[in-house]
């Protein structure tokens, strides 16, 4: 099996247990832009494995990361927001 589709078993064997611990939403805090509300239940719902290729944990961002991974994965055909206003919001 590929690395994604062991995620993705993971994930449908964990089930209720993991959607529990699921947070609506994160707040990324920003010093210098305004925070990010990072809508987590909607991006973990997709299916998403980009942030946590294992699973379980917390992803370590700084602003070079977060632009990469997150701007990255938008403009590569996910349609969400690309411009700064998109995810800090005041």
């Amino acid at each position: 099996m590929t690395r994604p589709t062991l995620a993705l078993l993971a994930v449908a064997l964990a089930g209720p247990a993991l959607a529990a611990r699921t947070p609506e939403q994160i707040t990324f805090e920003n010093t210098k832009a305004a925070n990010v509300q990072f809508p987590h239940k909607l991006h973990a719902a997709r299916g998403c494995r980009a942030c946590h290729p294992a699973l379980p944990g917390k992803l370590g961002l700084d602003k070079e990361r977060a632009h990469a991974l997150c701007k990255g994965c938008h403009e590569s055909g996910s349609r969400g927001p690309t411009r700064c206003d998109g995810c800090h919001k005041r």
